[in-house]
């Protein structure tokens, strides 16, 4: 089973995107901030991580620099998830190293496609 850290500190978005992900068949673990995430991903190393930029503790550039140090984490592919939808907000995170980027209010198709995107380059490697 595709295990999939979701580092997100709102309960609403957490838990909506948990039980639509969950019901597809992904083991989703949890994370509330950015700290939460960074031992949890060290702690379960999942196959793909969704990782909210706007975090308490350490924000999601903060933790995907830790991630990307890591030599165990650092393939780990990372979606960046964020309410700021201007392509400047897009290309800051790409140049940060986030595998790709998604806006919030998260539609679920379109967030699917790309997690199947990455985890099937990693499948390949």
């Amino acid at each position: 089973m595709t295990r999939i850290l979701l580092v997100e500190d709102n309960e609403l978005n957490r838990d909506m995107l948990t039980r639509r992900l969950a019901r597809r068949g992904y083991d989703v673990k949890i994370a509330r901030d950015g700290k939460e995430g960074l031992s949890m991903a060290d702690t379960c190393l999942p196959d793909l991580i969704l990782l909210d930029l706007s975090l308490p503790e350490m924000d999601g550039f903060e933790v995907l620099r830790h991630l990307k140090q890591d030599s165990r984490m650092k393939s780990i592919p990372v979606i960046a998830l964020t309410a700021h939808a201007l392509v400047t907000d897009r290309n800051r995170a790409l140049a940060a190293g986030f595998d790709d980027y998604d806006i919030k209010p998260i539609e679920l198709p379109r967030l699917l496609q790309k997690m199947v995107t990455l985890l099937q380059s990693e499948a390949t490697l």
